[in-house]
């Protein structure tokens, strides 16, 4: 058995497989891939790693499965994954994860090939543990996958209070033993409603007189993603970290699967070795970030503009570079994807009937329109030129020039800027 002393959990006792998968290069790995990639250029000490996540999200499930009483083998694969689950991560997280699906095909949670080989491969058969299968639990797949992939899962339990422990940012404490404690196992077919998917099987949910603590899990993720996950200056590194990513690419014999296995490490030694990344890597280096041109609601963006694919964004930072007259790599268009909210078709038990989250609580709907107030379009630029490359941007894209944001206010002050 290993012992770990954890700064969100205390001590955390590993042993079997898990143990003997800590030491293996894929997950040492994770040691070296921050959890919340450049938002700790916003919160200086949000330097915590997957690591540090993974063995968390190991402990909660070894205590959720010792309180659902399943054990044996079973027990295994779920702890297993668990410790798993992130070796998929490329470099700064989920930052490039578009750019090299687009590539590859594959996103964090497709793990199989690494699951199947190498180490990590020997230990799970030495433990007589399938890798495919589990990788399909990684994926979501399978019996009890929900305890580490699903609407309720213990990933999501543990990476809000660790990111809330290491930015100093509230919002994200939630009650993880009361999590779960009460979680419980129904079988689909006795629930009363299902997720039309088909699949045969448990159902992970809440137990009776429980709706205020899967509110409480929508609520901090509610409240974290603009103070934290979506925060200006973080999107706007990562941003930036995006379009060095797929420049070395273009630029350079690395390929999209040589991409997704950097650490972060690897992933800035290589942008700041490559004459066309370089200027990008000083900027990030020296937190000389690009600024906001403009910072558009959602309302306020066209249809044609939420509903562009990647090559047509591209088009767009062009025309909106031409009009402003500055160079193409002097334009970044960011448009996040449409407000979703997976937590709230979490099921709950409600006088004896499982019901979705979403039809039982009225506080999703208030979350949801606060979701899509909260949304912004960004284009950013390099400061002498974002007038010229905010005008170009609203005339492009078909904004009203009268309504865009430039400058953010009324934010809690967690940049040297803000402080400033």
């Amino acid at each position: 058995m290993i012992t770990v002393k954890d700064t969100v959990h205390d001590h955390i006792e590993i042993d079997g497989v898990a143990a003997d998968l800590v030491d293996t290069p894929a997950v040492q790995r994770l040691r070296h891939v921050k959890q919340l990639g450049t938002v700790r250029l916003v919160y200086p000490s949000a330097n915590h790693t997957r690591f540090e996540h993974s063995l968390g999200v190991y402990h909660l499930a070894s205590r959720a499965l010792d309180h659902l009483g399943i054990e044996g083998k079973r027990a295994d694969r779920i702890e297993a994954a668990a410790m798993l689950h992130d070796v998929g991560h490329g470099p700064f997280s989920h930052n490039l994860e578009a750019l090299t699906h687009r590539r590859t095909g594959k996103y964090h949670d497709d793990v199989d090939e690494l699951l199947a080989t190498g180490a990590v491969g020997e230990v799970l058969r030495d433990h007589d543990l399938d890798p495919d299968r589990i990788a399909g639990i990684v994926a979501g797949e399978g019996r009890y996958a929900g305890l580490v992939s699903g609407e309720l899962d213990v990933d999501r339990m543990d990476y809000l209070v660790r990111d809330a422990y290491h930015t100093g940012v509230p919002y994200g404490t939630i009650d993880t033993e009361r999590f779960v404690r009460e979680l419980t196992f129904v079988e689909r077919g006795d629930a009363a409603e299902t997720d039309g998917s088909g699949r045969d099987g448990p159902e992970l949910v809440l137990d009776e007189g429980n709706v205020q603590t899967a509110e409480s899990l929508l609520l901090a993720r509610a409240l974290m993603n603009p103070v934290v996950y979506t925060h200006h200056v973080a999107r706007i590194s990562k941003a930036m970290l995006r379009r060095a990513a797929s420049e070395l690419l273009d630029a350079t014999a690395t390929t999209a699967a040589e991409l997704r296995r950097m650490d972060d490490h690897d992933f800035l030694a290589a942008v700041r070795d490559c004459r066309a990344t370089a200027e990008l890597s000083r900027r990030y280096d020296e937190r000389d970030l690009y600024k906001l041109a403009v910072w558009a609601e959602y309302d306020d963006v066209p249809e044609r503009v939420h509903a562009a694919d990647h090559p047509a964004e591209t088009a767009l930072e062009r025309e909106i570079a031409e009009e402003a007259g500055v160079a193409r790599d002097h334009v970044i268009l960011d448009v996040p994807p449409e407000p979703e909210m997976r937590e709230s078709t979490a099921r709950v038990t409600v006088n004896g009937d499982i019901r979705r989250l979403e039809r039982q609580s009225p506080l999703v709907s208030a979350l949801r329109t606060a979701q899509r107030n909260q949304w912004r379009l960004g284009v950013y630029a390099p400061e002498p030129a974002t007038d010229r490359v905010g005008r170009a941007a609203a005339d492009v894209l078909g904004l009203d020039p009268d309504g865009l944001v430039t400058e953010v206010r009324g934010a809690m002050p967690t940049t040297l800027d803000e402080f400033e």
